[in-house]
């Protein structure tokens, strides 16, 4: 049985493909945010939010019930204390980001080894850190969850794109011009939290900040104005996605990290074109 045809088997199920419709909306998410955080030097946001959600999903775990229902609110909570944190002269942004998130994975294994059920811990953690075998577990409840989230995440993101690409680039004279900075940066952070709590089966808790970082950076080496980075990185994204997850299944691989040297190959290209076309530039 050759690729392609190993690939029209493994789509005749659902599991296969309710994955991929969850990563196309879940990459797509994260790089339309991820260009923004990373020209805002917010990139590690990503990590102590998925760090928060990790332990979130241990105490939702321990209680039995929906995990969302938990992890959703707890991260978003985080976000708006990091947001605040980061403000505070007396924890800078960076310290407040690993003093949450190594807080959190802490309490999380410790609430897992102190209350789980399940003999296999080690399994357990390694699921949910690594996003090892959840994706292909989805169910269609949880591709129409995945969904309506991703599509407030998108609407969000196209009726205030002026103003988070005016607090993205200068947000002091956004705020002079009467953009109200602060709301903003925190509706970044609110739907940034929402992208992390759907990515958490994608990829894993370690691996959150690659489909934030990645794509962004591969983009701005290719190109300069800011659409042109956002939708380059969506496309970039959405294609390392598909291609990771589909490679994970039929060579037998984990899915997060599939995706994840999906991404790095990706950019390595674009580092290289990047270069390629500088020298090109440069001789002209």
């Amino acid at each position: 049985m050759n690729l392609i045809e190993s690939l029209k088997y493994y789509l005749t199920f659902d599991f296969v493909r309710y994955a991929v419709i969850v990563g196309i909306l879940v990459s797509l998410c994260a790089a339309l945010l991820g260009v923004s955080l990373v020209l805002k030097r917010y990139s590690m946001i990503g990590d102590g939010l998925s760090h928060v959600a990790f332990g979130a999903m241990t105490v939702a775990a321990v209680l039995k019930t929906t995990e969302i229902y938990i992890t959703l609110p707890v991260t978003i909570v985080a976000a708006v204390l990091l947001l605040r944190l980061g403000k505070n002269a007396k924890i800078k942004g960076d310290a407040a980001i690993a003093m949450i998130s190594v807080g959190a994975l802490a309490l999380g294994y410790l609430i897992m080894n102190l209350f789980s059920t399940n003999a296999n811990i080690s399994g357990d953690v390694c699921t949910t850190l690594f996003g090892s075998t959840s994706i292909l577990t989805l169910t269609k409840s949880d591709v129409y969850l995945c969904a309506g989230l991703a599509a407030v995440v998108i609407l969000v993101y196209i009726l205030f794109y002026n103003k988070l690409f005016a607090v993205t680039f200068d947000e002091s004279f956004a705020a002079a011009t009467g953009t109200k900075a602060s709301v903003y940066n925190l509706l970044l952070a609110v739907v940034t939290a929402v992208v992390i709590v759907l990515a958490m089966d994608l990829v894993g808790a370690l691996l959150i900040s690659a489909l934030i970082v990645f794509p962004a950076l591969s983009s701005m080496r290719l190109f300069k104005s800011f659409r042109s980075v956002i939708i380059s990185s969506a496309i970039m994204a959405v294609i390392c996605s598909v291609t990771g997850i589909l490679a994970s299944v039929v060579f037998d691989t984990p899915v997060g990290s599939t995706i994840v040297v999906a991404d790095i190959v990706v950019f390595a290209l674009s580092c290289l074109a990047g270069v390629i076309n500088g020298g090109i530039r440069k001789n002209a």
